[in-house]
């Protein structure tokens, strides 16, 4: 083929190739346009998509802030009804306080007075024993001083009966409330009463004369006659109650003007101490049915009130403790067997350690052998040396 043929094609070439590059550039654009409709249409969707975001954001944050406002109203409500509870509590304490619920057990007048007669005929009778008990107090063995609680005067003590562990508080001489703590380790080591529970009496006490015994306070009603109230520890509620049959009762400690009659146990059961404007000289003791209340049997005792600042039985034998107006060394200095088995002057003179000023209460425990005394705000224990009272 020849030069002049080649120059022939050349333009045709040119052509052809004009026309594919026009296509080219037409298929790109195609392309392009179809890109940006799909760009447009993201971009579209997406901002609808920020769009409904943004409205279901504000919403939640709406429904969040309601939420806020209705739990802070809901928490008011709870707080003013907590407060209109307690409120009413405090009422309700109140009105029972000012008219308390009678007893479970009503008081028989007439039941009670032959009961009282059939105590004053066995008046100063011989005691007939129990137990085969026939130990007396030769010493004081040890002393051990556990903490300094509350008021100068007060009482503390354990279940006289019971296997219980638990410490019973009374704070005053004065007061509707009991601290009850678990062990002597919670009592020890803790100078608050956070480590306490609290029972609040149906009826204010008076005076450190208390006992817990077998599961049931026995205290001193505060207000009218003196009346000896059983309380249930468990189910917290009133099982008995006795009016002291004593006319016109005065303080049983003459160092002790608070206290109108002692609760005391020994291994006998239950005693009650008490003085009265008959025989205002010298102290009185009756034996108590724990279960009924009911006198068993009454004594004039030769002990007399001047300078006694406490007293508890061990064995059937009373022991009161003395001291001076100014304190000095507490002793037991007057000791009085029921049974007759102890005669006055063959008991011990047991002295106390001096401590601190003069004992508000002593409660002896017959089980534990031991005395826990409250001497001007601190809490002791005193251990005791027994011996037969044939030995003494």
């Amino acid at each position: 083929m020849g030069p002049c043929r080649c120059l022939l094609f050349l333009p045709l070439l040119a052509v052809a190739l004009r026309a594919q590059q026009q296509q080219f550039m037409e298929y790109v654009e195609r392309r392009l346009t179809l890109l940006e409709e799909r760009i447009s249409q993201w971009h579209d969707q997406s901002s609808r998509y920020s769009t409904e975001l943004r409205d279901f954001k504000n919403q939640v944050l709406g429904m969040l802030e309601t939420a806020e406002k209705e739990r802070e109203a809901m928490r008011s409500e709870a707080e003013s009804a907590a407060v209109r509870v307690d409120r009413l509590e405090r009422e309700v304490d109140y009105l029972e306080t000012q008219n308390p619920a009678p007893p479970c057990v009503e008081v028989d007048e007439t039941l009670m007075e032959k009961q009282v007669a059939t105590a004053k005929q066995r008046k100063n009778e011989k005691y007939t024993k129990l137990t085969d008990c026939s130990d007396t107090i030769a010493s004081v063995r040890a002393m051990k001083i556990l903490k300094r609680f509350g008021s100068t005067s007060g009482l503390w003590t354990k279940d006289a009966a019971g296997n219980s562990e638990k410490i019973y508080v009374f704070d005053g001489t004065a007061n509707d409330t009991v601290y009850i703590f678990p062990r002597m380790r919670e009592f020890t080591l803790f100078s608050a009463t956070r480590k306490a529970a609290r029972i609040k009496l149906p009826y204010p006490w008076v005076g450190t004369g208390h006992l817990v015994y077998d599961g049931h306070l026995y205290y001193i009603r505060q207000q009218g006659p003196f009346q000896v109230i059983k309380f249930n520890l468990a189910n917290k509620t009133v099982v008995d109650s006795s009016v002291f049959p004593a006319e016109e009762q005065i303080p049983v400690f003459g160092l002790s003007p608070f206290t109108y009659i002692e609760v005391a146990a020994d291994e006998e059961g239950l005693w009650a101490i008490y003085a009265t404007k008959e025989d205002e000289k010298n102290i009185c003791l009756a034996k108590l049915d724990p279960t009924s209340l009911d006198i068993e049997q009454m004594w004039d005792t030769p002990c007399p009130r001047e300078n006694a600042e406490g007293a508890f039985v061990v064995c059937g034998a009373l022991h009161v403790v003395y001291n001076t107006r100014l304190p000095s060394r507490s002793r037991v200095q007057c000791v009085f067997d029921v049974s007759g088995t102890l005669a006055p002057e063959d008991a011990s003179l047991v002295y106390f350690p001096k401590r601190y000023g003069s004992h508000s209460s002593m409660k002896y425990n017959p089980q534990e052998r031991q005395i826990y005394a409250w001497d001007d705000g601190y809490q002791i224990i005193y251990r005791m040396e027994m011996k037969k009272k044939l030995e003494v």
